[in-house]
């Protein structure tokens, strides 16, 4: 059985939204390559009996425990102190600790006061983890066969830590086994229907694998992981089960590695030499944002017209007047027009565009806040569909630039 690990993050700022909890993401990563299984990740406050209580716990169900954050030299900085009561020991100053960061704050040319001196003090009997990018060294504890590792929580200063000592030790302490995913990235199908239709192969999958359904907007994410010893044979046994599964969803996968949907649409248009234009009203950029995001997007996206009002629809799309005053704006016939009107703009290969209620205003009684029109327009081809999608603004114009990049990957398959 591999070795588990749980993850404490300590920070008033994490729980109140002011900072984003980055460094258990990535710690979890870094530990999955190693095959040591993350059973748990907690948040908590600067508060002493949270970060105690946190720590019990961890203790009853994890080997390894994981701490970032509460290391700094001011008062609420409280995860040495805890970790000194926790394990009934005073707190002392460690020698090699201070004169490192004495020289660091020589080099540096700055004044090393009586606070900052107070970073090197650790609990007795802790070993001090090197910190080379900052002022804060690491901890590291041991009791009861559990390992305590307590780490800055300034990302770029945690993972040279993680990266310099912490990972290497812990490969070379635990006699782990491996884990292998396999990812299937999937669009235009909704999880309850990917399940149902892999129910019978998935049913049937080997003891050591299980499948994880990883579902975000308009996109399923399909994880197949397999644990053993041998990796190779972990390769060869997930290998053969995907090989199994794409079949039963070939026209839903648009990956098989982890990569975005846009770079993946991005990827058709390079192999196949073409080049797309995007026709902009309710999303407002959005789509063109996503095609932008890829490096090297200039090989084939030319460019865009964000054409929010009807003025800009007639004069730089030449939508017909008299279907926008009788359809409207946000109908069948105007995204056609604006899907092959951009194509002739930008002498492009594809035209996509959009149009919609992205709300909270501008519904009607046949039009609802998250009625969607997505048009698409190649030279053999032109066409539009209607979606509803939300009550949220920001949720619609996400959703409709997912779902029409998800359109030009199907119309690029072969």
């Amino acid at each position: 059985m591999s070795a588990k690990a749980e993850i404490i993050t300590i920070g008033d700022e994490i729980l109140y939204g002011q900072t984003l909890d980055t460094n258990s993401h990535w710690i979890s990563g870094e530990l999955d390559q190693l095959g040591i299984k993350v059973i748990r990740k907690t948040t908590i406050p600067d508060l002493e009996n949270h970060i105690l209580a946190a720590f019990a716990e961890a203790e009853t169900r994890a080997d390894i425990i994981l701490i970032t954050g509460g290391l700094g030299p001011t008062n609420d900085d409280l995860t040495k102190p805890c970790l000194a009561k926790y394990f009934g020991v005073e707190l002392e100053m460690n020698e090699e600790a201070l004169t490192e960061l004495t020289e660091l704050y020589a080099r540096s040319g700055w004044e090393l006061s009586e606070l900052n001196r107070g970073q090197a003090i650790q609990p007795v009997g802790a070993a001090k983890i090197t910190n080379e990018l900052g002022t804060a060294p690491g901890i590291w504890l041991e009791q009861n066969d559990t390992i305590f590792i307590s780490m800055p929580g300034v990302p770029f200063e945690m993972k040279g830590i993680m990266e310099k000592e912490v990972l290497p030790k812990l490969k070379a302490r635990f006699v782990t086994g491996n884990i292998h995913h396999r990812i299937l990235k999937t669009g235009g199908i909704a999880e309850s229907t990917l399940a149902e239709k892999l129910e019978s192969w998935e049913a049937n999958l080997p003891s050591h694998m299980k499948l994880a359904y990883l579902p975000s907007l308009a996109q399923v994410k399909l994880r197949l992981t397999a644990i053993g010893e041998d990796l190779k044979q972990l390769e060869i046994d997930a290998d053969e089960q995907i090989q199994k599964c794409i079949p039963l969803i070939q026209k839903y996968i648009y990956a098989t590695e982890n990569i975005s949907l846009e770079e993946r649409v991005g990827q058709l248009l390079r192999e196949q030499g073409k080049t797309i234009s995007c026709a902009e009203s309710c999303t407002g950029g959005y789509l063109s944002h996503l095609f932008t995001t890829i490096p090297g997007s200039s090989d084939y996206f030319q460019g865009s017209y964000v054409a929010y009002s009807y003025e800009i629809k007639e004069k730089a799309l030449k939508v017909d007047h008299k279907l926008l005053t009788e359809k409207g704006a946000v109908s069948e016939e105007v995204v056609i027009q604006m899907a092959r009107n951009i194509r002739k703009v930008f002498n492009t290969d594809i035209g996509v565009s959009l149009s919609g209620i992205a709300g909270p205003g501008g519904a009607t009684p046949d039009k609802p806040v998250g009625t969607i029109w997505i048009a698409y327009s190649d030279a053999n081809n032109t066409f539009a569909k209607k979606f509803i999608f939300a009550k949220d603004r920001k949720l619609n114009i996400q959703l409709s630039a997912i779902v029409a990049l998800n359109i030009v990957r199907r119309n690029l398959m072969p």
